[in-house]
């Protein structure tokens, strides 16, 4: 049979990694698709830099139209992240007929209705396994072997740099930046942070699934998103003292037709797995109507493992290829016109327990202001811890409040009440609590 021949755009780490898959495991590869996978075109700016994989010559360009316009290459890798120019390189190639796989959470969870439409039509494949948990084998499965299921909920830890940060806060009772600044050492986080400890990057991520799990299309921009810059250590310690641990989570559900999602620190019951998810690995949950609860747990970033998820999209292509047959699967896994626009659940409708940390004088009448507003609002406290008191009334304590179940806006009228209190001496940090993760 013969060879697959593939263009690759983006030579950097994740970029070498495929190079050295791809040469490693050749003799895997071809056992396994009846044909050899041969990388013809590697396309980057900068063609000079030893990456530490070896390229035959006159593999690499630093014109991408040297694959989009070669007949021979019918796969092409974007891995160049980002919007632009990679939403443009994306759909040229598609336009001149090529497959496409792809780990850019950022493009697809922005622009993938227009690339996924501009797919279909063509008649070709977007595959992106790759763009959410690295290797973890997640959305191959809502596609294929979980795909007679209606999906109620997914829950992700999706950043590894946000859990690293809170697993050491956690074990340590180290503060936030004294982690960060380790993690950007030890090159778990970058140079410049603000995609993985604002959340964002976890947003992209849950866009993908959200869409994956319930066939939808939906606004990134609607994806509320909070990260974990303000978690300090000692709201760490007061949630292990509720029974909790505080992660990065992202949260999908579909309830009444309406989606939640959302992205937020969140408190997880001390028995619950992904509770015991720590440093970089991650791992998401499903829930399936007949499959019921399933968790995928490995290494959600990294050379190999993106590599792993980006060579397993090629194999399926190549696959595909060599039967003879065209566009196999549309890239949500639902037929197109199948896919709708359900509508966000706003998130001052939000239902959950909440931890409330207030910091306040310790004076008498401090608790009955505090319980009374949050009593207009409709809000009960299940229980509470204060610490000691002070030598100096003027000293702030703080007191920590769990909730019963309440609407995210009552919470916010409540703590806008309470905030102006003169007794309040900083603004009250709140946490979601998720106690069913089915």
């Amino acid at each position: 049979m013969n060879n697959i021949q593939i263009g690759l755009i983006g030579f950097g780490n994740i970029g070498a990694g495929v190079v050295k898959l791809l040469s490693e495991n050749a003799d895997v590869i071809r056992s396994k698709v009846g044909a050899g996978i041969i990388l013809k075109r590697i396309a980057d700016l900068d063609i000079t830099t030893d990456r530490g994989v070896a390229v035959p010559d006159g593999v690499l360009t630093t014109d991408a139209n040297d694959i989009f316009t070669d007949p021979d290459i019918s796969v092409v890798i974007e891995l160049i992240g980002g919007y632009e120019p990679a939403k443009s390189f994306v759909l040229r190639a598609i336009e001149s007929g090529k497959h496409i796989v792809t780990a850019n959470k950022a493009l697809l969870a922005l622009h993938g209705e227009e690339i996924y439409a501009a797919a279909a039509r063509k008649g070709v494949e977007v595959q992106f396994e790759a763009s959410v948990g690295g290797g973890i084998p997640v959305l191959t499965a809502i596609k294929g072997n979980l795909a007679a299921n209606r999906f109620g909920s997914v829950f992700g830890i999706m950043n590894g740099t946000c859990n690293y940060i809170l697993t050491r806060m956690t074990q340590e009772g180290a503060d936030f930046s004294a982690v960060l600044a380790d993690a950007t050492r030890l090159g778990y986080a970058e140079p410049d942070p603000t995609f993985d400890i604002e959340g964002i990057d976890t947003a992209h991520k849950l866009a993908v699934l959200v869409s994956l799990c319930f066939g939808t299309r939906i606004d990134f921009n609607g994806i509320f998103t909070e990260g974990i810059t303000r978690i300090s250590s000692l709201d760490v310690k007061f949630a292990h003292e509720f029974g909790y641990r505080i992660k990065l989570l992202a949260i999908g559900k579909l309830t009444d037709g309406q989606v939640e999602a959302r992205v937020h620190p969140t408190m997880i019951p001390l028995h619950n797995p992904l509770a015991d998810v720590n440093g970089v690995f991650n791992a998401i949950r499903l829930t399936g109507d007949f499959v019921g609860p399933v968790m995928f747990y490995g290494r959600g970033a990294g050379q190999n493992p993106t590599a792993s998820a980006i060579v397993g999209d090629l194999i399926g292509l190549a696959r595909t290829m060599q039967a003879g047959a065209g566009r196999r699967m549309a890239p949500l896994g639902f037929v197109d016109a199948s896919v709708t626009a359900l509508p966000l659940k706003p998130m001052a409708d939000i239902v959950s327990n909440y931890m409330l940390r207030f910091s306040a004088l310790d004076k008498p009448g401090v608790l009955a202001s505090i319980a009374g507003a949050l009593g207009r609002h409709g809000i009960s406290i299940e229980s509470m811890v204060q610490t000691a008191h002070q030598e100096h009334d003027t000293a702030p304590v703080p007191i920590v409040i769990k909730t019963h179940e309440a609407r995210e806006g009552a919470i916010q009228a409540a703590l806008q009440e309470i905030d102006r209190l003169d007794i309040i001496c900083e603004k009250t940090v709140f946490i979601r609590i998720e106690d069913n993760l089915e």
